[in-house]
């Protein structure tokens, strides 16, 4: 007969770390280990900038409105990957498409613009 070897709920001691707490050492890892992640779907949002208006603004946009966003001229637009900011980029154009290229990758917690 097979051993048990699965634990019950309250035989984790309340010190043990979580496994999202726990040191991942990027060495030990390789492309392969991503291989059953590979087919999962992600959403990717170039963020240009953004504005705040009221619903009487908003309804009175038509053809040929100007929305000005919160961004300058040049400066790096917000990249998210499943409505979280991952990255920083700046737009290009590719064979008369638009497109964006990284310039900065966000690490967690490193996010406050």
């Amino acid at each position: 007969m097979a051993e048990d070897n699965n634990l019950a709920l309250n035989e984790f001691s309340a010190d043990e770390a979580l496994a999202s707490e726990m040191h991942v050492d990027a060495t030990d890892k390789t492309a392969a280990d991503l291989a059953p992640v590979f087919d999962v779907p992600v959403n990717i949002s170039a963020v240009l900038g953004r504005a705040n208006l009221s619903v009487a603004q908003l309804l009175q946009l038509g053809q040929g409105s100007v929305l000005e966003l919160d961004r300058k001229v040049g400066e790096a637009i917000d990249i998210y990957v499943n409505n979280r900011l991952v990255a920083r980029g700046e737009v290009v154009v590719v064979d008369d498409r638009l497109g964006v290229t990284m310039t900065e990758i966000i690490k967690d917690g490193d996010s406050a613009a």
